[in-house]
C-alpha cells in the first residue's frame, strides 16, 4: 500500500500602505493585504482592506486556498497634535491709538492670519486674530483670540454766555461727550463756573475708559 504526500508552499503576506504610515493625529493610512484569500487582522477584521488611524503595529494573517497561513507586520506612528497658544500682552479690549502684542507658542513654526510668520504679532485694531502653530513632526493646530477696538468719545464744552466779561463777571462750563469729566482745575463734575481768565481744559471719559480733551 503506497500514500502520496502533498507538500504545499506557504502563501506570501504582503501589506500595501496608501501612503506614508507615519502622520499626524488626525489622519490615518489604508493597509491593503495580499497573498492569499482569507485575511485576518490583529484588530479583528478579516477584511483585505484596513484603515489605520491609531499608532501600534498591525498584523495580518493570510490564509490560502490550501489552508496554510503567513503573516506580515507593518508599524503605523501617529503624532500627537502640538497645542496651540496665544498669549495678550495686556488687555485684547483697547481705546483707537492703543495696541496688544499677540504671541503664539506650542510649535516651532507660526502661520497667522496676518500672513505674519513671527512669533508675535501687535494689533491695533479689532478683530479675529488666527495662528496655526506647526510643531517638528509637521502636525498643526489653530487658535485664535479676537481683540476690540473703542473709538474716542468726543470731548465737547458748551458754555451757558460769553467767554469775555468783565471783572465780577462769570461763564458756567459744560463739558460733554462721555461720562467721566476731569478739568484742569482739578474739579470732577461736568459743569464749573469760571470767574477768571484763563484757559480751562477738560478730559472726557466714557464708558470704556477711553478719553478725549477739550480746551
Amino acid at each position: 500500500e503506497s500514500i502520496t504526500t502533498t507538500n504545499h508552499p506557504l502563501p506570501t503576506a504582503q501589506i500595501t500602505p496608501s501612503g506614508p504610515t507615519t502622520f499626524c493625529t488626525g489622519g490615518s493610512v489604508d493597509l491593503t493585504a495580499s497573498g492569499g484569500t482569507g485575511y485576518l487582522w490583529s484588530t479583528g477584521s478579516t477584511s483585505a482592506l484596513l484603515q489605520a488611524t491609531a499608532n501600534g503595529t498591525y498584523t495580518v494573517t493570510v490564509t490560502d486556498g490550501n489552508g496554510c497561513t503567513d503573516s506580515e507586520s507593518i508599524a503605523i506612528t501617529v503624532f500627537p497634535l502640538p497645542t496651540a497658544l496665544i498669549t495678550p500682552s495686556g488687555p485684547v479690549s483697547f481705546c483707537n491709538g492703543g495696541s496688544v502684542d499677540l504671541t503664539a507658542s506650542g510649535g516651532t513654526g507660526y502661520l497667522w492670519s496676518t500672513g505674519s510668520t513671527s512669533t508675535t504679532i501687535t494689533v491695533s485694531t479689532s478683530g479675529t486674530y488666527t495662528v496655526t502653530v506647526t510643531d517638528g513632526n509637521g502636525c498643526t493646530d489653530t487658535e485664535f483670540i479676537t481683540t476690540t477696538e473703542y473709538p474716542l468719545p468726543t470731548a465737547l464744552i458748551t458754555p451757558n454766555g460769553p467767554t469775555s466779561f468783565c471783572n465780577g463777571g462769570s461763564v458756567d462750563l459744560t463739558a460733554s461727550g462721555g461720562t467721566g469729566y476731569l478739568w484742569s482745575t482739578g474739579a470732577t463734575s461736568a459743569t464749573i463756573t469760571v470767574t477768571t481768565s484763563g484757559t480751562f481744559t477738560v478730559t472726557v471719559t466714557d464708558a470704556n475708559g477711553c478719553t478725549d480733551t477739550e480746551s
